[in-house]
């Protein structure tokens, strides 16, 4: 028998790590694309955010989200027993930047993808990208120290710059695709209707069916949102959550 997980294997319950390391790239906004996704598809989760002053999950989506402490072992262990206690239910993390060292250190010290493998537990990590070198960077580090030991969604966000061809240039993206990565693509939102909606403190939801007036969404606007909303939602369908 061999010591090594197998993706393969069929999966009973799934952590989605939303990470990328790298700030500003665009985490919490998939963070908060996936918990609206699964609310709108009746899938129950729950969310946990590890930004300590910013947390978007528990800004947008605090009745499904609680903080947790990456530099606490007993904080993130909570993250792989709820899962496993609850397989029906997804897990959603919302990894702030420089939090990828000691998520990795944990996952090594506990022998966290070994656990998965032999409990039916799917690890997803999202790595969200710009359009920049750090990205395509950090892309490779991830892959260097995982390997095919992860399942990896490759995030596209082109709020953050529309020309992805450094990623297709360093080889990194046919070698995540050969470790069976999905990539799915954020389209540019226009600028102001983000602004909007988050100077709101509107979830997807809210800002999408409500009214006009008061400084919500115009009837275009929300036309406008609910397009780009299910071009996301077809990228994560895709993905496999």
């Amino acid at each position: 028998m061999t010591d090594i997980p197998t993706l393969e294997a069929p999966a009973q319950a799934h952590v989605h790590l939303i990470g990328g390391e790298k700030g500003g790239v665009g985490k919490s906004l998939v963070a908060r694309l996936l918990a609206q996704y699964f609310i709108d598809h009746d899938l129950p989760f729950v969310g946990f955010d590890t930004d300590r002053s910013h947390g978007a999950l528990m800004r947008f989506y605090a009745a499904y989200a609680s903080p947790v402490l990456v530099d606490r072992y007993e904080a993130l262990d909570t993250l792989i027993e709820s899962s496993i206690d609850q397989p029906g239910r997804r897990v959603l993390v919302d990894l702030a930047a420089q939090t990828h060292e000691p998520l990795a250190r944990w996952m090594d010290d506990s022998g966290v993808l070994d656990l998965a493998d032999v409990s039916g537990l799917a690890l997803h990590y999202w790595h969200v990208m710009d359009a920049g070198r750090d990205s395509v960077d950090l892309l490779k580090k991830l892959l260097d120290r995982f390997g095919h030991r992860l399942r990896y969604v490759l995030v596209r966000n082109q709020l953050r710059g529309d020309d992805f061809g450094l990623l297709e240039r360093s080889g990194e993206l046919a070698r995540a695709l050969g470790l069976g990565a999905r990539v799915v693509d954020i389209k540019h939102l226009h600028d102001p209707l983000m602004h909007k909606i988050d100077a709101a403190n509107s979830n997807f939801w809210a800002a999408k069916n409500a009214a006009e007036g008061g400084g919500k969404l115009g009837l275009m606007e929300r036309q406008r949102l609910k397009l780009w909303l299910g071009h996301a939602y077809a990228g994560i369908a895709a993905a496999g959550v």
